[in-house]
């Protein structure tokens, strides 16, 4: 039979239910990994088509999404089982992956070319048309991989183990008491998050372009926490996600850009190219916009600290009972 990701689609969303503040941690595990991976299959025939260049980007959110539930659920669930099943998701996310990058790059030549005189703009289309080439072939591997019968056997046997009863992992030993309910843990498990995040406050003033990415990481890994589990979060938990939206905007904007730097460093090498010194030119844009997004990140990271926005995640916290 052919596969199908809107039969798959019309199967699984029946399914999804909310998580419960008295669920097991495996229990609500389960019906986290269900939710992302129906968020997962809804963008991936606009991932095969390149019609909507943010369907490539919410498809690889959603496995993002769900690897970081698997690693922040580990102690809960049977790590044996769902190994296979983050392994596979970890290979479509590189696919996804390159596809993705070409998109903001070709996006963001795009812009800088509206500003461009007609000589320079017609120059700098060369450009784009080679990344444009280069993304052809990044989909057409795409392709090829939803198109393949692992990939079909995969999403098969995903969806199988997502409807069944999920096995408890440990949460107790010799009989002693132990907390494994979401109302139990959840709680320490933000505020951890939230501590790794905040360990950067003693490195960020002498910080490089590594720190600020793995920082970024950091950031998307408290986000992901607070989202996954937004059912039993009170409401002001959305407003403290927007401020982290906001920061992740800010360092991916100096990720993007670092990204597009090494990446075109290699159509500049050849000085006789019709573009070359246009292309030198966003080089240098590229370098003075870096420049400034880290020169503004100290207002950014001051704003997130506050005691008005660390009351928001507080109050939020407050709310499961």
């Amino acid at each position: 039979m052919a596969y199908s990701p809107q039969e798959q689609i019309a199967f699984l969303q029946p399914l999804v239910e909310p998580v419960q503040p008295e669920d097991t941690m495996a229990e609500a595990g389960r019906k986290i990994l269900l939710r992302e991976l129906v968020r997962m299959l809804q963008h991936e025939q606009g991932s095969r088509s390149g019609d909507d260049i943010e369907d490539v980007h919410d498809m690889r959110v959603a496995i993002r999404r769900t690897r970081s539930a698997m690693r922040l659920l580990k102690p809960y669930l049977k790590g044996k089982a769902i190994r296979p099943y983050n392994r596979g998701l970890r290979h479509l996310g590189w696919v996804l992956g390159e596809v993705r990058d070409l998109d903001v790059m070709i996006e963001n030549l795009k812009t800088y070319q509206t500003a461009l005189d007609a000589e320079a703009a017609a120059a700098f289309q060369l450009v784009i048309d080679e990344l444009d080439q280069r993304r052809a072939l990044a989909r057409d591997a795409l392709n090829e991989y939803l198109d393949a019968k692992a990939y079909r056997r995969f999403i098969r046997d995903y969806s199988d183990f997502l409807t069944q009863p999920m096995r408890e992992g440990r949460h107790a030993a010799n009989g002693a008491v132990a907390p494994y309910q979401v109302r139990h843990v959840l709680p320490a498990m933000i505020y951890d998050r939230l501590a790794a995040v905040r360990a950067y406050d003693t490195v960020l003033p002498e910080a490089n372009a590594g720190t600020l990415h793995a920082l970024r990481i950091e950031f998307k890994r408290l986000r992901y926490t607070l989202s996954l589990f937004s059912d039993v979060l009170g409401s002001s938990a959305e407003e403290f996600v927007d401020t982290i939206k906001a920061i992740q905007d800010h360092l991916g904007h100096l990720n993007d850009s670092s990204v597009a730097r090494a990446r075109l460093e290699g159509l500049a090498d050849d000085p006789e190219a019709s573009y070359a010194d246009v292309l030198a030119g966003y080089l240098a844009h590229l370098e003075a916009h870096e420049a400034e997004l880290k020169a503004g990140f100290a207002e950014v990271w001051q704003r997130f600290n506050s005691r008005k926005v660390q009351q928001k995640l507080a109050t939020a916290v407050l709310a499961l009972r």
